[in-house]
């Protein structure tokens, strides 16, 4: 089985995987939370024949880490979106879920020994298929206003300081957010769809913008989530960007 060789680390085959498509390989990784109660209760999910659903690999709070597919192996965990253009983003990811109830069930921190087994397993993923840092994504990056997971609550920052991802300091929130005029609004969109995100740059500042805009922040500028293209997100937006060289 291809894979992880770091411990610990157990073993599970889930059924609920095929073959890549199109011939993709790994050029993403994909982070969510399980939003369920338990770890146990999310494995049992992700192994069950008829949820439909998988990932390459569990990682629970303690830090143990299971692998359910193949990274040779398309396995189902990111649905409908869209990252670089690539809209099969299964077919051309590895997926990770990380033990935590999510949202709707509390949000807790995730604990110090999680995430260092999630930036161990991405850096040896990303080495394995020579991922980009800037390709190492939440759920909520590859589906805007569909999914949320990992959440604001997830330390990009400590993965980043452990060698993983790709990250800036963000600006405070502006006191006053607004969003830009028209055709600001639009040199923002084609930012963002630089960046990597699936958006139009018309400068339409639409629902799926507002989607759009949230996700980003969500994932780099978490201390206000509001799908506003204030100054602090069009700024952390455009350091990023420097930092790509």
């Amino acid at each position: 089985m291809t894979g992880v060789t770091a411990s610990p680390v157990r073993f599970r085959v889930s059924p609920n995987f095929g073959e890549r498509r199109g011939g993709l390989r790994p050029q993403l990784i994909v982070l969510h939370y399980t939003g369920m109660e338990s770890g146990a209760a999310a494995e049992n999910w992700l192994c069950d024949p008829r949820s439909q659903v998988s990932s390459h690999y569990l990682v629970h709070e303690d830090g143990t880490i299971v692998q359910l597919v193949d990274e040779e192996m398309r396995a189902w965990h990111a649905g409908a979106g869209q990252w670089r253009g690539i809209t099969d983003v299964n077919s051309a990811s590895v997926g990770i879920e990380i033990v935590n109830p999510g949202h709707f069930l509390g949000y807790p921190d995730f604990p110090a020994p999680q995430i260092g087994a999630v930036a161990a397993l991405c850096r040896q993923i990303a080495a394995r298929w020579r991922i980009r840092p800037q390709d190492i994504l939440a759920h909520s990056d590859t589906a805007p206003g569909r999914k949320t997971d990992p959440g604001e609550k997830f330390p990009w920052a400590a993965l980043h300081a452990a060698g993983v991802g790709h990250y800036v300091p963000p600006l405070p929130p502006d006191p006053s957010p607004a969003d830009p005029p028209a055709r600001e609004l639009r040199e923002v969109q084609a930012m963002l769809a630089r960046y990597g995100y699936g958006i139009e740059a018309d400068g339409v500042c639409d629902a799926h913008t507002r989607s759009v805009i949230a996700a980003f922040q969500r994932h780099f500028r978490p201390a206000r989530v509001d799908g506003i293209a204030d100054r602090s997100t069009v700024r952390t937006l455009r350091a990023l960007l420097a930092a790509l060289g």
